[in-house]
């Protein structure tokens, strides 16, 4: 359900708009219902998750893109997940110029549509989260070849899982 309603959310493309709150509490909705249907289960099971978009996303993007005050943002975090924190938040860094050049026009979704200078305020935001907590960040350019990418990120995680295998 939390996938559809995100889905929902990101076909809105070049349609009427969403107030920046309702955008919020639809995506809030979508994580707590991944959080208690898909994560905490899989966690109960010992399993590893990785998680594509997840809270740091809600912060940069409806906190610093949409101007939502970042308390509200986290209370609804904190009551959508129960606390739930990732051990390790991979951002995949560039330019957001760079970054919007990479999408055709058959693949833009409504962000795509959005502003230079909300996707400035955007990587501000992660950039931001990234300083306060760089111990549960690795942040990486997105303009290096995809395999340094994997490389770069699974000489982090090969780090986390064999830590908790011990």
């Amino acid at each position: 359900m939390g996938e559809q309603v995100r889905r929902l959310l990101m076909a809105q493309r070049g349609k009427a708009t969403i107030n920046p709150l309702a955008e919020l509490l639809l995506f809030s909705a979508a994580r707590a219902e991944l959080v208690h249907s898909v994560l905490l289960p899989a966690l109960a099971e010992g399993r590893v998750v990785v998680c594509d978009r997840y809270t740091p996303s809600t912060i940069a993007y409806q906190g610093y893109g949409r101007g939502i005050p970042l308390e509200t943002i986290d209370r609804l975090n904190r009551l959508g997940t129960g606390g739930l924190e990732p051990d390790l938040i991979v951002l995949l860094d560039m330019k957001p110029e760079d970054g919007l050049r990479r999408k055709s026009e058959d693949e833009r979704q409504r962000f795509e549509e959005e502003s230079l200078a909300f996707h400035r305020r955007v990587r501000h935001g992660y950039l931001e989260q990234a300083r306060a907590a760089p111990e549960r960040w690795l942040r990486v350019k997105g303009t290096l070849p995809q395999e340094r990418i994997a490389e770069v990120i699974w000489e982090r995680v090969e780090l986390l899982v064999q830590g908790s295998a011990a």
